[in-house]
């Protein structure tokens, strides 16, 4: 577990699925991702991140606030090996619209970073998103993430449309406190 001031980031418990459905379930939170997910797309989420905890000890974590008010998720991932910008790992982040415009993205992404760093000792964390995706490009910002246009690219596949990726990036020696 890893707490801040205001948050706690921990792994998936059963009992997360629900609000997690009910989050991917909203086509507001979910624009960018080309609509909302069914509860079975949800629930495989649920498990790959979960899986992931257990196998590589980081993950996308369930985000809450200290009284346990879920949130939604942050954290780092493996990238997908077959993905452009491939190999390497990506921090992001999605959260209950009603956690919007509070900076719980940002303070939870900033402890995730903070703790694999520490204890993974990556030599950087990736992160990306559309060009549209303000709100995620703000919370990039509010992080210190530099830019690198040179690893910006376009995914393809049969589910959707082309998507362009815009690409930051997170190093050790930025400041994570």
């Amino acid at each position: 577990m890893i707490e801040t001031a205001r948050v706690r980031l921990r792994p998936w418990r059963e009992s997360d699925r629900a609000p997690l459905a009910a989050m991917h379930s909203d086509e507001e939170v979910m624009a960018d991702y080309g609509g909302p997910l069914t509860r079975v797309e949800s629930d495989a989420k649920f498990y790959r991140y979960a899986a992931a905890f257990e196998t590589h000890g980081f993950s996308r974590f369930a985000l809450e606030r200290l009284d346990g008010v879920f949130l939604g998720y942050v954290g780092v991932m493996p990238i997908w090996l077959t993905h452009p910008v491939a190999p390497g790992v990506e921090v992001g982040w999605r959260l209950a619209r009603s956690a919007w415009g509070a900076g719980y993205a940002s303070e939870g992404a900033r402890a995730a970073l903070r703790d694999g760093f520490r204890r993974h000792g990556w030599d950087e964390v990736l992160s990306y998103t559309a060009s549209d995706n303000i709100r995620s490009q703000a919370v990039m910002a509010r992080l210190g993430l530099a830019r690198d246009q040179g690893r910006d690219f376009i995914a393809n596949d049969d589910t959707a449309a082309a998507w362009t990726g815009l690409v930051w990036v997170a190093r050790p020696d930025m400041d994570w406190s």
